[in-house]
This record gives structure tokens, C-alpha cells and sequence, in this order.
């Protein structure tokens, strides 16, 4: 699949840095990269050195020594603003991939999110502003529209973070953009790999937390080309929104495993039914681009520079109600590119 592949990208001679770097999203960012540039520097900011060391040993089996080469692993924490500055020198490009992903580990330890998730996008913000670094995207989800659990909170709060640092970026030229879609199929943690763990375990009903459920789905390297095409066509202080198809989590199960019945088990503290990607409120500075969406910034010059209109009025982009649903064909095709 191919829905948003990238054109006039170009990072040859680039360097461009991870935060999160050996997690499910910059683990296939970086493969994508290394397949199809030659930056000078593709550098993996984490704090688990078992996962970079495993990170860096895979890579090696894939990729020669010459595209090994721009590899570096840095140690290090999003909390620790003084290890990201020293981390950002001479970087032209950041992803910002690290957070704290798991909704019932947030509700019950809301303290430890709000510390990597908003002081840590604060601090991103910092250390990008101190080194001049040109272009700044932050990985955000649709949890962050019209949040009810406390991920979702955190991550509007980083979205909201990122979008107001344009302002401060004056004559240093920091371009924050970021971007926001719904689940990613096969990611660590998402329910592909959990319905996958019970099916090989022989179980004789999988749980689901609501027949009514519906998520947005995206597949990995889909979400790696939004990424990457995001960085092309940004000015700064977007919330680029993929148009991706809905899907509802019985299908899933059915599809996995056709034999197997359903046990409803219900929803998780701060989960919700359906998931939004774009508000009605969003949706007054939000601009049709063709393959995604984009939420401009209310406060900026640039709202309307594009000549485009914005959404209708009433206008929301929800799982429920969205146009495009997967059939079970594309849901298979799908699972088969996780």
C-alpha cells in the first residue's frame, strides 16, 4: 500500500534524529529511511539500551556497512532537557516518536505520563528551539480529540505544545508541525498482536471490550509515509489528519479467527466507544488537502494563505460515522502488511 507515499522528499545528506527511536513506529522509520536515503546521520534517541543494542544488530543483518555508517544511538530520556539539548546538535530534522502509549497504565499512574508526554514534548521543544534545528514533527493520536482517558489529555496538550511553538521560533526558524491518525495495525500493544498471542494459544473465545467499538486503522508503513510526506508539505503548526479507512473490532476478530466466538468483556477505564480525529470545533480551521486533512492554527497569518475553504460547518472526522470502511478484503491485506 502505497496511500501516502511521498514525492520531492529529500534527506540525502541529512541528519535526523528519533526520539523513541527503537519502538514499532521508529524501528520501520528508520528501515524506510535507510532503504530509500542516504542521510548523513540517522540518529536513535531512547533510554533502553537492550532495545538499541537489539536495534542496532537487526539493522546490521539488513543494511550494508556503508548505510550502517549514519547510524547513532543515543542514550537518553525526553524528561532530561539538558541530555536532549547535548542530543540535538547539528540535527536538521526531528521525529518526535517517544511517549507514554498504554491508556489504563496512564489512568493509573497519571503523574509518569504527564512527565514524558507534556513536560517531555516541552522539552523537545527546547532543545529543537537551542540548536536550530530546521523541522520538527511530533507523532500524535486520535485519542487527543476530545479526550477522555488521560493519554488522550497528555498528547493534546503536547499537540497543543507543538503548534504554539511556532510562535517562538522568530528569526531561528524552527518550523513544529504534527501529525495525528488512529491505531496502527501490529504495533506493539494494539490488538493485533494480542488476538494473534490468543489465537496461537489455542483460546476458545477472544475478548472484546464492546460489538458496537469502532477505531480508526492504519497500517505501519502507511504511518511512516504520512510522516514523511507531512515533512514536505509543512509550514509549521499543522495537525495533519490521514483519511483512513474505519473498521469495527468485531470484524477484526471475525477475520482473524472465524471459528472462534466473541466473549464481551467491556470497556476499560477511559476508553471510549468510537474514536474522533478532527472535532466540529477543530473542523472551523480545518483544510481538505486530498489525501489527509490538515488543522491549521487559529492564530497564525497562514490559516486561509493556502486559498483553500475550510470544513463545513458541523463538519467532524469520527470512526463512526466516517465514510470509508474497511471490506474484508482490505482487512486482510492489511494484517498480511503487519
Amino acid at each position: 500500500m502505497h496511500r501516502f507515499a511521498p514525492t520531492n522528499l529529500d534527506l540525502d545528506g541529512k541528519v535526523i534524529l528519533v526520539t523513541g527511536g527503537t519502538g514499532s513506529f521508529g524501528r520501520r522509520f528508520v528501515e524506510t529511511v535507510l532503504e530509500r536515503a542516504r542521510p548523513r546521520k540517522l540518529i536513535i534517541y531512547s533510554r533502553d539500551e537492550l532495545k538499541q543494542s537489539e536495534m542496532q544488530l537487526d539493522l546490521s543483518e539488513r543494511f550494508s556497512p556503508e548505510q550502517m555508517s549514519a547510524m547513532r544511538f543515543f542514550l537518553g530520556d525526553v524528561r532530561d532537557r539538558e541530555r536532549m539539548t547535548l542530543a540535538f546538535r547539528g540535527v536538521d530534522i526531528i521525529i518526535h516518536a517517544a511517549a507514554l502509549k498504554q491508556v489504563p497504565a496512564a489512568e493509573y499512574n497519571p503523574s509518569e505520563c504527564i512527565h514524558t508526554n507534556v513536560l517531555g514534548a516541552e522539552n523537545v521543544v527546547w532543545a529543537a528551539l537551542s540548536n536550530r534545528v530546521r523541522q520538527v514533527v511530533a507523532l500524535s493520536t486520535d485519542k487527543a480529540c476530545n479526550p477522555a482517558n488521560l493519554y488522550g489529555a497528555t498528547k493534546l496538550a503536547s499537540d497543543k505544545t507543538f503548534v504554539a511553538a511556532n510562535n517562538l521560533s522568530g528569526d531561528i526558524g524552527t518550523r513544529f508541525s504534527v501529525v495525528r491518525y488512529g491505531n496502527v495495525v501490529g504495533s506493539r500493544g494494539s490488538v493485533v498482536p494480542l488476538f494473534r498471542r490468543l489465537i496461537g494459544k489455542g483460546v476458545l473465545e477472544l475478548p472484546v471490550t464492546d460489538p458496537r467499538m469502532t477505531r480508526f486503522w492504519i497500517t505501519l508503513n502507511e504511518g511512516v509515509d504520512f510522516v514523511l510526506s507531512s515533512l514536505t508539505i509543512m509550514r509549521g503548526g499543522e495537525i495533519f489528519v490521514p483519511k483512513i479507512p474505519s473498521m469495527k473490532v468485531t470484524d477484526l476478530a471475525r477475520i482473524m479467527a472465524p471459528e472462534t466466538p466473541i466473549k464481551v468483556v467491556g470497556i476499560r477505564p477511559g476508553e471510549k466507544l468510537h474514536e474522533m480525529m478532527i472535532s466540529q470545533d477543530d473542523a472551523r480551521t480545518t483544510v481538505d488537502l486530498g489525501d489527509r486533512y490538515a488543522i491549521e492554527p487559529a492564530f497564525s497569518e497562514h490559516v486561509r494563505a493556502s486559498g483553500k475553504e475550510m470544513m463545513p460547518e458541523g463538519f467532524s472526522y469520527a470512526s463512526d460515522s466516517n465514510t470509508e470502511w474497511l471490506g474484508d478484503a482490505e482487512l486482510r491485506a492489511m494484517l498480511a502488511d503487519c
